[in-house]
């Protein structure tokens, strides 16, 4: 028999019951999931596509050349403009720059989805990247500000990360299967309902934040000058295998003014958009730094090691994205399981230099690769090398990039280390697939088959690989070793 209060008519127990569970309930774990789901939908688009590019190439018409900028016309937008968003989200409110960005970024899918022509397809592809970068870029801003305590803070930017490393190491397996199973503009079209449910969800369990207001830092100079430098930057990356060196070069000084005129205008502006005071952090300038060497090794892996599956090995889309699953179910059962925890015990400069260690291990086996390799001995121990590594690594260096960060730069140190995996990851693959192939092109011409030629310069590219992450092992031993970014 239920007992109810007389002088309120209330039954106590169920009522203490439904006092728990709202206690018990936090909305900010909505919001976790919203803001997650939504860096996983635009970060898989700039994978997804690697694999269905024969078949776009074959139903649309594009010349070899031509077939580059559909990668090109993401990437370029996406990276130039993530600095810029980022610090635009602190002024304007990171609530209404995110949703602003999912909505642009859903449509362009649509666009991209049905298109018919190449032209139409890579203006679809540059505008996902402008909705990209205005998401991405305060998502990691907007986590902090919701997890201010060290270990649920560590736990977020764990589940963050595993997100994003999976969605990185998903995205071969979901186009190959997309592609072979329903056609290449399903790589698009599904995140039509994703964004949807994302994009109302972001209403409901987002709480509004106004900004400091554009007058605080809207320095329109100063975002013209660093846009371009990045936009520049990452065209002159992804297009330096096309030109001739002297183009490159006059590229990269072009850039690299663009980047100093906008120094300077920071130093001098009464309203800077960047406080240049922030890149003295020794936590927030070496964590990027480093961040950039650890991507530039593991975006090339992703690529030169479908290469390697599918014109060595011999596998189809399917089979090189089957392959892959090992690394991402790795990556979220320690992210979500463990790395946090290692993170609050022994703190993220020390979890860092191990997580690297393991990256290393994983891309010099690959360098051992024979070219009649087996992949249960050849490839799966280093996919779980690279996948343990990635696990420790990604989140301990995201901590440390965010360390003592103020609130209202927030979104900018989000932009920026957005930025950095871009230029990280443009960076490492332009330079490692050059090697492959001029390593390729030199045994070709010496007599060796086409498929030994292929291997030695996969193996070169992972070697490099290998030692470009080892140099940022050094460096976070070097540089990081004294910084504690949460307080436990």
């Amino acid at each position: 028999m239920r007992t109810t209060d007389i002088r309120t008519g209330s039954r106590p127990v169920e009522s203490a019951r439904r006092t728990r569970v709202r206690r018990t309930r936090d909305p900010r774990r909505a919001a976790l999931v919203v803001l997650t789901a939504a860096a996983l939908m635009t970060i898989l688009d700039g994978n997804v596509v690697t694999v269905a590019m024969p078949a776009i190439q074959a139903d649309l018409g594009f010349t070899p050349a031509g077939l580059a900028w559909v990668v090109n016309a993401y990437l370029i937008p996406f990276g130039g403009l993530l600095l810029l968003a980022g610090r635009l989200g602190d002024l304007v409110g990171r609530k209404r720059m995110f949703t602003s960005g999912l909505a642009v970024f859903t449509a362009a899918s649509l666009f991209a989805g049905i298109a018919t022509q190449p032209w139409t397809l890579i203006a679809a592809r540059a505008l996902q990247g402008v909705g990209g970068a205005m998401t991405s870029a305060v998502v990691l801003g907007m986590l902090v500000a919701l997890f201010p305590g060290a270990r649920e803070q560590a736990k977020a930017i764990a589940v963050f990360s595993a997100a994003g490393a999976a969605g990185g190491a998903l995205g071969t397996f979901l186009g190959g299967a997309l592609t072979q199973l329903l056609g290449w503009n399903w790589i698009f079209l599904i995140n039509l309902p994703i964004g949807a449910v994302a994009l109302v969800a972001a209403f409901r369990v987002l709480e509004a934040d106004r900004g400091k207001g554009l007058r605080a830092g809207a320095d329109f100079p100063g975002a013209a000058l660093i846009t371009g430098a990045l936009m520049l930057t990452v065209f002159t990356i992804v297009e330096a295998g096309t030109h001739a060196g002297t183009t490159t070069a006059a590229l990269a000084v072009l850039a690299s003014a663009l980047l100093a005129a906008f120094v300077v205008r920071q130093a001098r502006a009464a309203r800077p958009l960047v406080r240049l005071g922030l890149f003295r952090s020794r936590s927030l300038s070496g964590a990027n730094a480093i961040q950039v060497l650890m991507i530039a090794g593991m975006y090339g892996f992703q690529f030169i090691g479908a290469l390697y599956l599918q014109q060595v090995l011999g596998y189809d889309e399917l089979l090189t994205g089957v392959a892959f699953l090992p690394a991402p179910v790795v990556i979220g059962v320690l992210m979500l399981g463990l790395s946090a925890r290692m993170i609050g015990r022994f703190g993220a400069h020390r979890v860092l230099p191990a997580g690297l260690a393991l990256i290393v291990a994983g891309l010099a086996l690959l360098g051992r690769a024979p070219a009649e390799g087996a992949y249960v001995v050849d490839v799966l121990p280093a996919l779980l090398l690279l996948g343990g590594g990635f696990a420790a690594a990604m989140p301990a260096v995201t901590a440390l990039a965010m360390a003592g960060v103020r609130k209202e730069d927030a979104g900018l140190a989000s932009g920026l280390f957005s930025t950095t995996q871009v230029v990280g990851g443009s960076l490492g693959l332009a330079v490692l697939t050059t090697l492959a192939a001029s390593r390729t092109r030199s045994l070709t011409g010496g007599g060796a088959s086409s498929v030994a030629a292929l291997n030695s310069g996969f193996q070169l590219a992972f070697w490099v690989a290998a030692g470009v992450v080892a140099v940022g092992l050094v460096a976070a031993v070097l540089v990081l070793h004294r910084v504690r970014p949460l307080a436990h």
